[in-house]
């Protein structure tokens, strides 16, 4: 089907009361699994690529933006493209030519002020290019290798009413906002602030992201959704699936030189991932979608 808009599906959920989950992409085989295991769950999906992503890539990013744009347009399901975690300017004003439909402009670690006259300026590119632009305010600790913040940290929750003057004044579309999670989680133990939620949720007239989630257990979650979240971005979850698989294969098949031998096992093992969490996460209410959505 066409490559769908950020902003339709985000709409869709708000509408239906489910989330929304977006998986990052680091290779072909992760947007080839992300839509495996959305099209088995039955849910719409964001392919999300990074700038560290893109970083990885050579700062290419049309190769693997194009890429994920044909795997999305060939998917049984909805699925949207969104540029994730952009600092750098120049990257953000090459997505509306990728193919891109939203992008999150990370600001977070500046002093608020600055934060806030960024955001704006990107928000304003972004909406005359017809991008929907994602912000983060507070800080969700554990990216790029730094460590979780603890939970009573400056900035590791965000505050309701300047989360609410934050959205007025830079007019983003979605908001990020730390209710408890972390980047980079390999074991499942965040708990999420459900009462924080509720209230970023009746404070904020924008959908509420949660970045880390990789890291909260599947009840959790579920409850995040009913308390207010929307979009959920998954993408450490699909590498602790897809490292164990390959490893497996390896060991399996020492002699093995083809590589599809042994990413292929690997990519099927993020697929299921991929189709357990965005049940998960396409919740009405607290319950798991029990059919499919389009």
């Amino acid at each position: 089907m066409p490559l769908a808009r950020t902003a339709d599906l985000l709409a869709h959920a708000v509408e239906t009361r489910r989330g929304l989950p977006a998986f990052n992409v680091i290779t072909l085989e992760h947007a080839e699994a992300i839509v495996a295991g959305a099209e088995l769950a039955g849910t719409p999906v964001i392919l999300q690529i990074s700038q560290n992503a893109v970083a990885y890539h050579g700062g290419r990013l049309l190769p693997l933006a194009r890429a994920c744009a044909e795997v999305a347009a060939a998917a049984a399901v909805p699925t949207a493209l969104h540029l994730d975690h952009v600092e750098d300017f120049d990257l953000l004003r090459a997505a509306p030519a990728a193919g891109f439909s939203s992008a999150m402009f990370d600001a977070s670690t500046l002093p608020h002020a600055e934060n806030l006259k960024a955001t704006a300026e990107a928000a304003e590119f972004a909406h005359r290019h017809g991008l929907h632009l994602e912000a983060e305010l507070g800080r969700v600790g554990g990216k790029d290798g730094e460590p979780p913040l603890p939970a009573h940290a400056p900035g590791a929750r965000t505050d309701p009413a300047e989360a609410a003057d934050y959205v007025a004044g830079t007019r983003v579309d979605a908001l990020a906002v730390a209710v408890g999670s972390s980047h980079a989680m390999t074991t499942r133990t965040a708990g999420l602030d459900h009462a924080l939620i509720a209230r970023l949720a009746a404070a904020v007239p924008v959908p509420l992201v949660l970045h880390g989630s990789s890291g909260v257990p599947d009840a959790e979650l579920a409850a995040g959704v009913t308390a207010g979240l929307v979009k959920i971005n998954i993408g450490t979850a699909l590498n602790t699936a897809f490292t164990p698989a390959l490893r497996a294969a390896l060991d399996r098949l020492p002699d093995a030189v083809d590589p599809r031998k042994v990413l292929g096992p690997a990519r099927t093992a993020m697929a299921e991932t991929v189709a357990q969490l965005a049940r998960v996460v396409a919740t009405r209410s607290g319950q798991p979608v029990a059919e499919p959505l389009g």
